[in-house]
């Protein structure tokens, strides 16, 4: 297969011999030559790719039954096992798309879940049978119940044919719909088809190679879209589909040890899992793929000795993923080639091709596009556009991701087009701090947010820093103000021993804040200077003010230092000239000039 970049601005992954197929033809000529292999390894318990196979099938007939066709869905909420897994592929085989409900998930989103889609049966385990589906009139269905289970295992086990489905199953029928967080706050479905998933799979074969004798873990959450990126990679290679409890797959030492004691060879985890997990003796010799957010150059220097570490892109709005690639140079690091069949252009806002090595805004194309937002026909038709180079009536997702193609093909994430903003007057790009503080030879993860209103503004940085580095908030600040303008300096750098996380192990940005409450808060040597420390603490949004700082140092601006001389007004009752508070190269100077208008 070749990739090259086009006339208009785009990376292509060329594959003429790729075809769109469904999951279960996909699935069935695998299992067909594996047979015996180990398809699904769930603590105890190993199931055969022919065992599986035949399962599903079982199940699926029984589900036919019961209503389950093309582009008909179907709710499952079940922790993870092997029986996880037979579920989803006969709800597949039946021709049906599954919604996969986490029980880990509040109640609330996957009540809220279930109401846009509406589907035709909810699937669940007797630990699931309070599931809240208001206003919905569905069959509940517990599928670990002895009774159903004898039921549908009466069911022939060979594949199921179209002749036995309520349609015949098409490249263009559901697949999954996975959910979104919206702009809203509230959730907003995808719909994704059968169509992207013999590129993704041609993708992983030439990329990453998995086959019979390797061991792929299943980690991310069922809800989440790269669960099927964990699927796919071992049950469409031969390989081995490691499955574990929740509890299990906790990042840090729970997950070391299941890496380990089940002997996985091939992993995707996000660099937040990443950045608090020991490396050592974890996929010696093996493969890791990085994929959810941005990926450091030091954890690319941990992660790579000894392995192959390769970098994905794509948005939920594909099919799992649009791009990977090997990461070689941590200190380069881009997200690869498009999947064969796939492209993803580089344009401007005019819609135009940018020149080679240019930025514009990622746009991408291909089979593996979603039909769209459930429920959403205008927020659809305002993210899944007219492909202009694409054959009459093909369509590309605007990402909203900004990035760069270089002329060999390779793409190159730079950030997000909504995460400009405004402060102070200044119109800035978080992600190019969040770049300069990843630079940094200490930092694993970074993260940049504005906290306050308007008056108030300021730049926030959060960073994750490896082991023994020592490093602290202030160190880091001065190192990115050796690069950065003054007003693009974060007020402060936060360094946590964790970041929180989303459902889906992704940095949960909006409780960064609370995250920072657990650190200490201000210190002061004397008894003059407490107040003060602690007023400025609470303008600049500090975990921690000492009467050695410096106001500016700490994050402080002129708009910041007006708020200040204004609240010593109100809480000492004096008048502390703005050139003072400028030229004051401490706090405890600054105490004293208080104390002494004060006392005068």
């Amino acid at each position: 297969m070749t990739r090259d970049v086009d006339g208009h601005g785009a990376a292509h992954g060329r594959a003429p011999d790729v075809v769109p197929r469904t999951v279960p033809r996909l699935f069935e000529t695998v299992a067909a030559r594996a047979g015996d292999r180990t398809a699904v390894l769930f603590e105890d318990t190993a199931v055969s790719y022919a065992e599986l196979n035949a399962a599903a099938n079982r199940l699926a007939r029984w589900l036919i039954d019961r209503g389950v066709g093309p582009d008909r869905a179907v709710a499952v909420s079940a922790p993870k096992s092997e029986d996880l897994i037979t579920v989803l592929l006969a709800v597949l085989k039946a021709g049906g798309a599954y919604l996969a409900l986490d029980p880990a998930y509040p109640s609330e989103r996957l009540a809220h879940m279930v109401a846009q889609v509406r589907p035709v049966l909810l699937l669940h385990t007797s630990k699931d049978a309070e599931l809240a589906t208001p206003g919905t009139d569905m069959p509940r269905i517990v599928i670990n119940d002895p009774d159903v289970r004898a039921e549908w295992e009466t069911r022939p086990g060979h594949d199921v044919t179209d002749a036995e489905r309520h349609a015949p199953l098409r490249p263009d029928h559901l697949m999954y719909i996975v959910f979104t967080s919206g702009s809203t706050g509230r959730p907003k479905g995808v719909a994704v088809t059968h169509g992207g998933v013999a590129g993704l799979v041609a993708g992983q074969r030439e990329q990453i190679g998995t086959g019979p004798g390797d061991r792929v873990l299943q980690w991310a959450s069922i809800s989440f879209d790269a669960a099927f990126w964990d699927i796919s990679l071992a049950l469409m290679s031969g390989a081995t589909l490691v499955m574990a409890a929740a509890d299990d797959l906790l990042p840090g030492q729970p997950l070391r040890d299941t890496l380990i004691e089940r002997r996985v060879t091939h992993a995707t985890l996000p660099p937040v899992a990443l950045s608090v997990t020991d490396a050592d003796d974890v996929l010696p010799g093996g493969t890791l793929v990085s994929t959810g957010d941005a990926v450091s150059p030091s954890l690319v220097r941990t992660w790579a000795e000894d392995r192959r570490m390769f970098n994905g892109y794509g948005p939920t709005e594909v099919t799992v993923g649009s791009s990977i690639g090997r990461i070689s140079d941590p200190d380069n690091i881009g997200i690869g080639r498009p999947f064969p069949g796939s492209a993803v252009r580089v344009l401007d806002e005019r819609l135009s091709p940018v020149g080679s090595g240019e930025e514009g805004e990622l746009y991408l194309a291909g089979p593996g596009l979603a039909r769209g937002y459930l429920n959403h026909p205008g927020l659809t038709a305002t993210r899944f556009v007219a492909d202009p180079a694409g054959p009459p009536g093909s369509r590309m997702y605007r990402s909203g991701d900004r990035g760069r193609c270089r002329a060999d093909g390779e793409l190159f994430f730079t950030g997000r087009v909504d995460s400009q903003v405004k402060v102070r007057g200044f119109r800035i790009e978080l992600g190019e701090i969040e770049a300069r503080l990843a630079a940094h030879p200490a930092v694993d993860l970074a993260c940049v947010v504005v906290e306050g209103d308007i008056a108030t503004a300021r730049i926030m940085g959060y960073v994750t820093t490896s082991t023994g580095t020592g490093a602290d908030g202030a160190e880091l600040r001065r190192y990115v103000a050796r690069s950065l303008p003054e007003h693009m300096v974060p007020s402060t750098v936060v360094v946590l021993d964790r970041f929180p996380t989303d459902p889906n192990g992704k940095v949960d940005r909006a409780a960064l804040t609370a995250a920072r409450a657990g650190h200490p808060a201000a210190e002061a040597a004397a008894s003059g200077d407490i107040d003060l420390c602690e007023l400025v603490r609470r303008i600049l949004g500090v975990p921690r003010v000492r009467p050695q700082d410096n106001f500016f140092e700490l994050g402080g601006h002129s708009v910041l230092a007006t708020m200040l001389a204004r609240q010593i007004r109100k809480e000492f009752d004096v008048v502390i000239p703005m050139r003072s508070i400028f030229e004051a190269t401490t706090l405890a100077e600054l105490a004293d000039l208080v104390d002494a208008a004060r006392q005068g």
